[in-house]
């Protein structure tokens, strides 16, 4: 039994998407059995480029369905049968991510026209639903809707059964996908990350932390790492079971939270940004002991992001300039930034050139006072040393707002 399906979605950033319509026919191979369509309510905007591209507006999603309204027949039409689609993966996607935002764990066993019809209609010029329909003679009418493609690509489907008369290719695709578990089960870990910035934690099937750290893209990071061939990642990826993640703005908040929360420990710098001969230069702390680095640096790489970041800025050709901006000393100030979500802002306090304690605020709140500061504050576990260097490096890229730190403030945040 299959279920052929097509999505539409409103075209929001990757992982954010929402469906728009569906349909679903269901085929025993032979005749249609059942079907499903419906408008469904993004509760979020269509996009201008997926609007013009699809025809569907604003004002037809308004009074459809919400997700969760139709969930249920989703679940009944597609129960015992294999989803069948064109780029199958977008679908099948689509629909984990709805149910998984409702709680529920939806798994099906898919297929993929598009593999099939590149083995069984080789030599055509493009693969895509539309073209191919109109070389091989498939009328689709209401291009780049559900119902119209997904009838489109069931009869798509129809003729490469037909064409593959010994089942071999058919049975051979399901067998493919079967025995892809390991690609399939990190498709499943990656599937609700969002490409945001954040703290991840690659965690076993008991909860322990194999691996954590602060990603500026947390779905596109952890993909490079579950796929990497390099050896230092072979235990998280054969025993990561889970994922999870937390929503940070920047790094030096992530680095500060996880050394709060003693799930982590800094690690040792190796390279350090000095000032020789007239001009700044990344050297390795071993070989530079009789002089201090302005900052220190984990690896090469980061270094040298740092160096050029340095060189390009004009206002740093002046080195006492350059120092008075990374300057931590004496500093009585309050910090501010992106928080951990929309609506959300952090604050550092800094007293005496040290942190003392971070914490968080919702934008419609203003911090106004320092006794309003400190029902809200998260006093620091750590040697604040271990976060110097982070922060210097947010004073050099501008992380942050700087407020003088008094008894009584006023912020304004427009």
């Amino acid at each position: 039994m299959y279920s052929i399906i097509d999505i539409e979605s409103n075209g929001a950033a990757f992982r954010e998407e929402q469906i728009t319509e569906i349909a679903i026919y269901k085929f025993d191979g032979h005749q249609i059995l059942d079907q499903f369509i419906s408008m469904v309510n993004p509760q979020s905007e269509i996009t201008p480029y997926v609007q013009k591209l699809t025809g569907i507006t604003q004002n037809m999603v308004k009074t459809a369905p919400k997700f969760h309204e139709i969930a249920k027949r989703i679940v009944e039409i597609t129960e015992n049968s294999t989803i069948v689609g064109h780029n199958v993966d977008f679908d099948y996607r689509m629909l984990r991510q709805s149910f998984s935002a409702l709680g529920f764990d939806f798994e099906r066993e898919t297929i993929d026209t598009i593999p099939l019809a590149r083995k069984l209609i080789p030599d055509e010029k493009s693969y895509s639903l539309s073209k191919l329909c109109k070389s091989i003679g498939i009328p689709l009418t209401d291009k780049h809707r559900a119902a119209g493609d997904a009838r489109a690509t069931l009869d798509l489907f129809k003729l490469l059964m037909l064409k593959d008369q010994s089942a071999e290719i058919i049975q051979k695709q399901q067998e493919e996908a079967r025995a892809k578990t390991d690609s399939n089960r990190i498709k499943i870990l990656l599937e609700n990350l969002p490409s945001k910035k954040g703290i991840v934690y690659f965690q076993d099937d008991k909860g322990k932390i194999l691996y954590l750290d602060f990603f500026t893209d947390l779905y596109r990071i952890s993909k490079n790492i579950l796929n990497s061939k390099a050896k230092k990642w072979n235990v998280v990826q054969q025993l990561t079971s889970q994922i999870h993640y937390e929503l940070v703005g920047n790094e030096v908040l992530a680095r500060i939270m996880m050394l709060n929360k003693k799930i982590t420990k800094d690690e040792r710098a190796l390279f350090g940004l000095f000032y020789i001969e007239e001009k700044y230069a990344i050297k390795r702390l071993s070989t530079q002991k009789k002089i201090k680095p302005f900052l220190k640096l984990k690896t090469f790489s980061q270094a040298s992001k740092v160096l050029k970041y340095v060189q390009d800025n004009p206002d740093f050709q002046d080195v006492e300039k350059f120092k008075k901006v990374i300057h931590l000393k004496g500093r009585n100030e309050l910090w501010l930034s992106e928080g951990r979500t929309i609506g959300e802002k952090s604050f550092l306090i800094i007293e005496n050139g040290a942190l003392k304690s971070y914490g968080f605020y919702e934008l419609h709140h203003q911090i106004k006072s320092r006794e309003k500061i400190n029902k809200l504050k998260i006093d620091v576990s750590f040697e604040p040393k271990l976060v110097e260097n982070y922060l210097k490096l947010a004073l050099l890229k501008n992380y942050f707002e700087i407020f003088p730190l008094p008894r009584a403030i006023e912020i304004s945040e427009d």
